[in-house]
């Protein structure tokens, strides 16, 4: 949050208006990619591609399900404090459609019944509430960030319903799925993030541009960010 509060506070208005990137800790971020990529190389990318070499295809697919199903509580409580009462119906429509149809969320019959997906956070809800994405950073073990969408991830986490169910299988079920689901993901474009990590000039610059471009489109944002950031210090007097 302190991170979150002091980059949002020194970014400029004139970078944003730009749609620019705010990167004013770029040497702590480069360590930080180091160490990720170091994880990526000698943990996550040879178990990720045995995992998909390994498992069947269709049950790849099942347990990415499982994980997005798991998330979909927590979608539903996004969409609710975005004042989004439609797309929290689907999150809710497609939870319960999911997890009993669909076995828990192993199959994916919502999507057969044309309920429409959803993908929200609470990032998305901070930017929906007018505050701006702040300083890029990566973080570690999870990537690309900035202080807004690192907020919204520590956020999610306490705040999904599943992780107050009395009856949960497991103790943290909903991060041992979301971590088998990422296996998946990074097994499945394993040439593509190969690319981008380790035959790019600066992978540090690429993930950073690839990461805020796609970001913004998500949330909307053109070239010129023109959200109100409520931390941003008004230096004129000074």
């Amino acid at each position: 949050m302190a991170l979150s509060t002091t980059g949002c506070a020194t970014q400029s208005p004139e970078a944003k208006a730009a749609g620019e990137t705010f990167d004013p800790y770029e040497g702590t971020n480069r360590a930080v990619h180091g160490f990720n990529i170091a994880v990526d190389r000698f943990a996550f990318r040879p178990a990720s591609k045995g995992y998909v070499k390994i498992v069947p295809e269709p049950m790849v697919t099942s347990f990415s399900s499982f994980s997005e199903n798991l998330s979909l509580p927590g979608q539903a409580v996004n969409a609710l404090l975005q004042g989004n009462l439609k797309v929290a119906g689907h999150a809710v429509f497609r939870f319960t459609v999911n997890s009993t149809v669909g076995f828990l969320g192993l199959a994916d019959p919502a999507t057969e019944f044309n309920i429409p997906r959803v993908d929200t956070d609470f990032g998305e809800t901070l930017h929906v509430w007018g505050v701006g994405e702040g300083a890029y950073i990566e973080l570690p073990l999870v990537g690309p960030s900035t202080a807004r969408d690192a907020t919204g991830i520590l956020v999610d986490f306490f705040t999904n319903p599943i992780g107050y169910a009395r009856n949960n299988p497991a103790d943290n079920i909903s991060l041992y799925a979301e971590v088998v689901r990422r296996m998946g993901d990074r097994g499945r474009y394993s040439d593509t993030v190969d690319s981008i990590l380790y035959e790019s000039a600066d992978s540090y610059a690429q993930a950073r541009l690839l990461y805020l471009q796609n970001r913004r489109f998500e949330l909307g944002e053109t070239a010129e960010i023109t959200e109100i950031d409520p931390f941003e210090l008004d230096t004129e007097g000074f």
